[in-house]
């Protein structure tokens, strides 16, 4: 009769990744750049996202259920880099809502609700957490009485620590994601070139120097009128939601509008309705700013497609 193997087999692990975004954002740019607020920099989420899932297969030997996206969004509405993160596969994105203060509420609680609820179905046996939060204690203790292993990862600290000491100690593993790691994906937000207003209204020509006077707004008796916005940061957006487009809209549909540079009416509209959510005003009062702005868009179409940059109609 032969003898059994009584030899144990090895467990392939299955994991999650849930990733508290303000946390991550937060500590990296001010590690990083010594900001304090996220409209200061910018971030290639989507990169970052895959470097940080080839991180966690390296560590953890098994298959990747997902990963969990927490962040904010006024009134939960996503932001265009938030739908973009939606479509990358494995990645399910979660919103809480971002109030007036900027402040994110409900992302705690979702986090904590999503950990609970895998362990307790048993969808996993590891969970790797990126977050700081004190208030993680309760469900990585829930978690780990259902058998679930909880790997803490932090961003590394300018000084000190910038994780609840009581969050470590209850993590069955910490690592801590270098400065380094991070520093390829985040950028700091070009920032509009500052103009003092003379005492007097200025002339459009004056607001577009270099570029041929755009029609001269109405200004009520007593107003001052409006500066508009600098040239490089409105190039800039142009680019930014061109890059978007070819993400999620992939590079055949964008090759559809090649050679350029006269955008559909249709497409045209939605560049400038996108354009003015990112910058947070409207740009309908400055012609020669949406000439830019389509000046940015093919700058970045041509430069993925390896072409010449050219310059848009007017």
């Amino acid at each position: 009769m032969p003898i059994p193997d009584l030899t144990p087999h090895p467990v392939a692990a299955k994991y999650a990744v849930l990733v508290d975004v303000g946390y991550l954002y937060a500590a990296a740019g001010e590690v990083l750049l010594g900001a304090k607020e996220r409209k200061e920099y910018r971030v290639a989420a989507d990169e970052l996202i895959q470097s940080l899932q080839k991180h966690a297969e390296a560590r953890i030997s098994g298959e990747l259920l997902r990963i969990y996206w927490y962040d904010a969004a006024r009134d939960r509405v996503p932001t265009v880099d938030q739908r973009v993160i939606a479509q990358l596969p494995w990645v399910k994105v979660r919103l809480g809502n971002l109030n007036a203060r900027g402040q994110q509420k409900g992302v705690d609680a979702q986090i904590r609700s999503d950990l609970e609820a895998l362990a307790r179905h048993h969808a996993v046996t590891d969970t790797i957490l990126l977050a700081g939060d004190e208030d993680m204690v309760p469900a990585v203790e829930a978690a780990q009485a259902y058998g679930v292993r909880i790997h803490l990862w932090g961003v590394e600290p300018p000084y000190g620590t910038n994780q609840a000491e009581r969050l470590v100690w209850e993590s069955d593993t910490v690592e801590v994601i270098s400065a380094d790691f991070l520093r390829p994906f985040f950028s700091r937000a070009p920032q509009p070139v500052p103009v003092t207003p003379p005492a007097t209204a200025p002339s459009p020509a004056q607001v577009f120097a270099g570029r041929p006077a755009a029609p001269k707004p109405q200004v009520k008796p007593g107003q001052v009128a409006k500066l508009g916005p600098s040239r490089p940061r409105v190039e800039d957006v142009g680019e930014h939601v061109a890059q978007k487009w070819i993400l999620t809209r992939g590079r055949d549909n964008i090759r559809d509008l090649l050679p350029g540079p006269i955008l559909p009416t249709v497409i045209d509209t939605e560049l400038l309705i996108e354009a003015e959510k990112e910058l947070g005003h409207s740009l309908r009062p400055y012609p020669e700013a949406r000439v830019w702005l389509r000046d940015g868009f093919w700058a970045r179409v041509y430069r993925e497609f390896d072409l010449g940059v050219g310059v848009s109609s007017k």
